[in-house]
């Protein structure tokens, strides 16, 4: 097969992360950036590497050969709920499936673990577009802000049942 068939480019290896390595730590670090420059002050909720680090968190990364792809996590509610977070493509990995194999595998691994709901809180505007449309394909809906968030003009929250 060749090197830039589309099947090649879409072949990913998702590991459960440890976030020790240096790529992995710096599209986290790219990640908070963005959240940063796309979001009002007070408006950003996504996790830092200590958060990331908490015990009710999980992070996967999703490789092609020994290039990071994409990063997401899976943060426990209790009650059978938890949360998406840090859901980012590398950007050499735009538009060539990386974050929808994240999610799916996220997914699997919820219901795996006998989960009910996921949910998770993004932004509005351009720079959120991309995902929204990634989350709306996989059967995500518009609801009500959940655990400790409040609902704001800019925030937004998606849920789906498993």
């Amino acid at each position: 097969m060749p090197a830039d068939s589309p099947l090649q480019r879409c072949a990913f290896e998702i590991r459960q992360d440890d976030l020790t390595t240096e790529p992995v730590r710096a599209l986290l670090a790219y990640h908070l950036r963005q959240m940063h420059e796309n979001s009002p002050a007070g408006s950003v909720f996504a996790l830092d590497l200590s958060g990331l680090q908490a015990p009710e968190v999980t992070v996967w990364s999703a490789w092609q050969g020994q290039a990071l792809a994409a990063v997401g996590a899976l943060k426990q509610l209790g009650d059978g709920a938890a949360e998406l977070k840090s859901m980012r493509t590398h950007p050499d990995f735009l538009r060539q499936g990386a974050a929808a194999a994240i999610l799916e595998h996220i997914i699997a691994q919820a219901r795996a673990q006998g989960l009910r709901r996921l949910s998770l809180e993004t932004g509005s505007g351009p720079a959120f577009e991309p995902a929204l449309a990634l989350y709306q394909r996989r059967g995500f809906v518009s609801g009500p802000a959940f655990s400790d968030y409040v609902a704001s003009d800019f925030n937004q929250f998606l849920h789906l049942s498993l």
